[in-house]
């Protein structure tokens, strides 16, 4: 169904693209150098200039878009990672093309010609997509150009796809209603009317009109598979079939061809090729920022450590991380060297005996997570993640907790979505998990970058840590 729409409206996308971003660069000379907003200081150049440069400027931006999947045909994205998915391509693409004008041109372009351009790309590109996509609603909404579908199942999966479908009135799919494989009235909440039992599916697939056929049943019912198809076997009707695994999915699915197999990828990790690359580039750029600022300080702790108690300054510790590897995680040391001699691996607690008097100071300001950054910066962590624990205590959990083991699927990382919203030292660990894999399945640059400011915002200081 995705591949039908993309296929109808993907060429409509890519010329009103490439049209949006060739006129907002002859626009942009036009504001540079036909209106007063800025004083023109070394000539005018002439138009032909520039104009010369517009099927580059098309050709660059019609590749990059293709390349980073703004038209990928196995999905469809809501307005706001849509909107995402646009500027993020926009700026690789406003990259790349700065880098061939500078390189291999002998002329200078205008570097305000160049912000104005990217300006009003960037903007004109959000408005025409999101344009479009109001258009394309209202004109499936009218009926045109829409496919009467008729489902055949029961259950959350087939639950799901209708709400889904509704989400998106622009792929044109009209569900006229159920028929159930169990002879019983559907779901009252399913969101579609019943319209009769599987024995009577060609007569009502004939009254209806139906053009499609989506088979969503129970893995209970797919002994009714085989009769179904049967049955379809000498109608001219598409159909598809929706897999129910949906108790089986926590973190993403995706499906891919191999050699003509179809493989489903249950829980699936967002954080692959081109998002881990550019997560990683964040994190070698800001944790090495941090620990160039924050060097001073790490002096001064290193020095209250070392002459306050008797030890080293740092603590390493063995966490698990990304794929259940296990790192050494640096902190700076805020027991006493024999904490856990006699007692062996046990959480801290409030009021804890084995802290120093330096180290309880430390542990309430996090300020013993500093040295943290330095696990970032050489591919051991993530600046944001599920916070990693200690192999003992993993051994344990993944066995009371389920789905416990999921949180291994990306990088730890120094705060992450249950930090900041409370659930970090002796909390709820069924929250905390609940919490990364929310994070984990919902993962964009922006709910890291809106997780850092949260950490900064809410402080290091937490009644949980001790």
């Amino acid at each position: 169904m995705l591949k039908r729409y993309h296929h109808s409206v993907g060429l409509v996308f890519r010329m009103a693209d490439v049209c949006v971003v060739g006129l907002s660069w002859l626009a942009a000379y036009w504001l540079r150098f036909n209106t007063p907003f800025v004083e023109i200081t070394k000539g005018l150049p002439s138009f032909e200039t520039y104009a010369a440069l517009t099927p580059l400027v098309m050709g660059i931006w019609g590749v990059v878009f293709s390349y980073t999947q703004v038209y990928a045909a196995h999905r469809i994205l809501r307005r706001t990672d849509e909107i995402y998915l646009i500027l993020r391509s926009h700026l690789i693409a406003m990259l790349v093309f700065l880098a061939l004008t500078y390189f291999f041109s002998e002329y200078r372009y205008s570097r305000i010609v160049m912000v104005f351009f990217g300006a009003l790309s960037g903007l004109f590109l959000v408005l025409a997509r999101l344009g479009l996509r109001n258009a394309v609603r209202a004109i499936r909404r009218l009926g045109h150009q829409s496919r009467k579908v008729v489902c055949i199942g029961e259950g959350e999966a087939l639950k799901t796809l209708i709400h889904r479908l509704k989400k998106f009135p622009e792929l044109g799919i009209h569900v006229v209603g159920v028929v159930s494989a169990t002879n019983r009235p559907t779901d009252p909440e399913l969101g579609a009317p019943y319209l009769g039992s599987l024995e009577k599916l060609i007569e009502i697939l004939h009254i209806q009109r139906a053009d499609q056929v989506l088979i969503a049943l129970p893995h209970q019912q797919y002994n009714s598979l085989e009769s179904i198809l049967a049955k379809l076997k000498n109608e001219t009707l598409d159909i598809q079939i929706v897999p129910d695994l949906h108790e089986y999915i926590t973190l993403g699915c995706a499906i891919e061809e191999f050699e003509g197999i179809p493989i489903v990828h249950v829980n699936d990790c967002p954080l692959r090729g081109w998002n881990a690359f550019t997560k990683r580039l964040a994190d070698i750029l800001l944790s090495g920022f941090a620990l160039f600022v924050l060097s001073p300080f790490f002096f001064l702790i290193g020095v209250l450590v070392r002459f306050t108690s008797p030890g080293p300054i740092f603590y390493r510790q063995e966490r698990m991380g990304i794929d259940g590897k296990t790192f050494e995680m640096l902190k700076f040391r805020s027991m006493r060297t024999d904490a856990e001699a006699a007692t062996g691996a046990v959480w801290a607690k409030p009021n804890d005996d084995r802290r120093t008097g330096v180290g309880e100071f430390l542990r309430k300001t996090s300020l013993d997570e500093l040295p943290q950054f330095w696990n970032v910066f050489i591919g051991q962590m993530s600046l944001v993640g599920p916070r990693p624990e200690r192999p003992v205590f993993v051994n344990q959990f993944r066995h009371d907790i389920p789905n416990y083991m999921l949180r291994h699927k990306v990088k730890a990382g120094i705060t992450g979505w249950a930090q900041v919203n409370g659930w970090r030292g002796n909390t709820s660990l069924d929250r905390r998990i609940e919490c990364d894999l929310y994070y984990i399945r919902n993962w964009s640059h922006s709910l890291d970058l809106k997780i850092m400011l949260l950490t900064v915002w809410k402080g290091f200081i937490n009644k949980n840590a001790y």
